[in-house]
């Protein structure tokens, strides 16, 4: 057998999945400080009104609904010598790592320039993290084919996954000793720095090391559709229609989580420390991190349908603490029981649509993980307007549109409160909901295994044979 068909009986290999997984180290730094700073940043710091904010972030999912589904059927209908993906992660690399300084230093004259800096930087800076996320993700599928060979690769990815989250919301609180106050707003700028260097060094990691594209897939983008059939195909995907619905749950519960920390801690839990609230969030991932192993064992057992389904109940059930807790000991039991939900929901999400990207290629002869992971990316940033719409609605509601201490407390303990277990209980429900008509089984999965080994050979020794 030549090197040429070894490929596709390649063993799972621990050093080749860290070296893939590194990745995700950088992708999570970017993605979560933004996250995590962007609203309190503008909101308390720059003092844009909440209104502003949301408007912004509207016409950015706007700007996605182009973007993102463009930038994926562009990545599958690509051709160079180093590949599909490997070109679209170094161009994206040093454009983003300078936007993860800019991003924190804007022009502070009238609202209408704050509002405009803020508009424009968060577009740039998107169509970046797009192309750089986007390409690395749709990497996953092809490298690892076997659903064994998935979860202990995506263990290892949520590992460096967990690192970053840590690194994103901790390292940010040594430069900046308390989140919401406008006097450290140079010092948001410092932290973006440290973040821009680290980026950059789990990147090049990446990018030396951790690319491999399949051989056999090497013809795809020959057939690769356009940009509109690509939708078209994708839409009309039974498995990705659900799925997508309940990771939009999943990415709306992610999101709103860090983005209300920084407010929930100070004024539920009265700490100001920047430190601690970071902590608090790296003790979630760090939990998240220790129970994965469990729910790698779980996806094993049950499949990523049932395994997705039972991860979102138990989300649901260690959310709740949040509406009851009110002192910082208690704080950091409760964001430790929290990882135990969180680690499910962060394995289980590239294992159920490598899933659906499997059954697709069985029927249409092709790979187009860059189209999917285009849409899958818009859905996610349309989580975005959710849970500033939800924000805004909440806060106007509270008394709270532009930031100030003077303020019913309790009404403001209360709103941010709902926005840490009340909605996102709501949006798992609706993604339990939506996975219960998965219609990829555990049995249907090991069906579909089975053909697309049998394509995947084929589709080598065509490669070799020319």
């Amino acid at each position: 057998m030549s090197k040429e068909s070894r490929k596709i009986e390649e063993q799972f290999s621990i050093r080749n999945a860290a070296a893939y997984g590194v990745g995700q180290f950088s992708d999570t730094i970017a993605s979560q400080m933004f996250t995590f700073l962007i609203f309190t940043f503008y909101y308390a710091v720059v003092g844009l009104d909440v209104i502003y904010i949301t408007v912004g972030f509207i016409i950015w999912s706007v700007w996605n609904a182009f973007n993102d589904p463009l930038l994926g059927a562009l990545s599958d209908r690509t051709r160079t010598k180093w590949g599909r993906r490997k070109p679209y992660i170094i161009a994206a690399i040093i454009p983003l790592c300078l936007i993860m300084i800019l991003l924190w230093t804007p022009v502070l004259t009238t609202d209408i320039t704050k509002f405009t800096y803020f508009l424009v930087i968060i577009i740039i800076w998107e169509f970046f993290y797009t192309m750089f996320d986007l390409n690395y993700a749709s990497l996953f599928p092809e490298m690892f084919l076997k659903l064994s060979d998935r979860a202990k690769a995506n263990t290892i990815k949520q590992i460096f996954t967990v690192i970053g989250l840590i690194f994103a919301f901790i390292m940010p609180t040594f430069f900046i000793p308390e989140l919401a106050n406008p006097v450290y707003l140079t010092e948001y700028s410092y932290a973006g720095i440290f973040m821009c260097i680290c980026i950059a060094i789990g990147a090049i990691f990446l990018i030396k090391f951790g690319i491999r594209e399949r051989a056999e897939f090497s013809e795809d983008y020959k057939t690769a559709p356009s940009l509109l059939k690509s939708l078209k195909v994708s839409i009309k995907n039974k498995g990705f229609r659900t799925f997508i619905i309940a990771n939009l749950g999943h990415w709306y519960v992610i999101g709103m989580l860090p983005t209300i920390v920084p407010l929930y801690g100070e004024f539920v839990l009265k700490e100001t420390n920047s430190t601690i609230l970071g902590l608090l969030l790296g003790v979630t991932f760090i939990s998240a991190a220790i129970f994965i192993f469990f729910w790698r064992w779980v996806v094993v057992k049950v499949g990523v349908k049932k395994g997705l389904m039972m991860s979102m109940a138990t989300f649901i059930i260690t959310l709740l603490p949040f509406m009851f807790i009110s002192d910082v000991i208690t704080a950091f039991i409760a964001f430790f029981i929290v990882g135990i939900g969180l680690a499910g929901d962060l394995l289980y999400v590239d294992l159920v649509l490598a899933t659906v990207i499997d059954e697709d290629e069985l029927t249409t002869g092709i790979r187009r993980e860059g189209g999917y992971y285009g849409i899958n990316a818009l859905i996610t940033k349309l989580s975005t307007i959710l849970i500033f719409l939800t924000i805004s609605i909440v806060f106007t509601s509270v008394g709270w549109k532009v930031f100030t201490e003077d303020v019913d407390l309790n009404i403001v303990e209360f709103g941010l409160r709902s926005l840490m277990f009340i909605f996102p209980a709501i949006a798992l429900c609706i993604g339990i909901v939506s996975m219960s008509r998965f219609p990829i089984t555990k049995e249907k999965y090991e069906q579909i295994k089975l053909e697309s080994d049998k394509l995947h050979k084929e589709k080598l020794e065509k490669h070799v044979s020319v």
